[in-house]
């Protein structure tokens, strides 16, 4: 269960509510005429987001096949006709 503060708390005493989220394991709630509208949170419980990565087609088949060993070379087909 999380903390909850209003935006009126939180604006008097902001220091003290900021350093107590940030030592806590759980996210303070702060609210504004009973709406949620922002969180605090420590960082090291919040997950990093990983995002998705593409692999190029051209560049997936320029993997598969043996570098010139003209960097160069490697680089013009890499790039095509950009």
């Amino acid at each position: 269960m999380h903390s909850t503060l209003t935006l009126k708390q939180l604006h008097a005493h902001t220091g003290a509510h900021v350093r107590r989220a940030g030592a806590a394991r759980v996210p303070v709630l702060i609210t504004d005429h009973g709406q949620p509208v922002a969180v605090l949170a420590s960082p090291s419980i919040l997950q990093p987001r990983r995002r998705a990565r593409t692999l190029l087609p051209a560049y997936g088949a320029l993997l598969k096949k043996n570098p010139s060993h003209d960097v160069l070379e490697d680089l013009a087909a890499v790039r095509g006709d950009r």
